[in-house]
C-alpha cells in the first residue's frame, strides 16, 4: 500500500489563535498512521492567517477524510479544506 500527501488548509475561528499552539493540538489529534511532514501559513484578511498543513496518510480507503474529521473537532478551527492530493 502507497502514502497520499495532501495539503489541507485549516482556518483558525478568530485572528487571535496562536497558531503554533493549533498547530500542536492539530498534530496531537492526527488519526494513526497520518503525520505532518511541514506546514505553511498565509495571511488571509485583517490579521486571519490561514495554516496548511501538508499531510501524508496511507492510501487506504478514506483517503483524507479521517484527518478532516479529526481537524474539524480541533478546538479553535472554523473550517478545512483539502488544497491539493497526490500519491508518493
Amino acid at each position: 500500500m502507497g502514502k497520499v500527501a495532501a495539503k489541507i488548509k485549516v482556518m483558525p475561528n478568530s485572528p487571535e489563535i496562536d497558531l503554533d499552539a493549533l498547530q500542536e493540538r492539530l498534530e496531537s489529534a492526527l488519526p494513526e498512521g497520518a503525520k505532518i511532514n511541514g506546514t505553511e501559513r498565509e495571511e488571509v484578511a485583517f490579521g486571519l492567517v490561514a495554516l496548511y498543513a501538508t499531510v501524508i496518510v496511507p492510501d487506504g480507503a478514506g483517503g483524507t477524510e479521517t484527518v478532516e474529521e479529526s481537524f474539524g473537532d480541533v478546538e479553535g478551527v472554523e473550517s478545512i479544506g483539502v488544497e491539493n492530493v497526490g500519491r508518493i
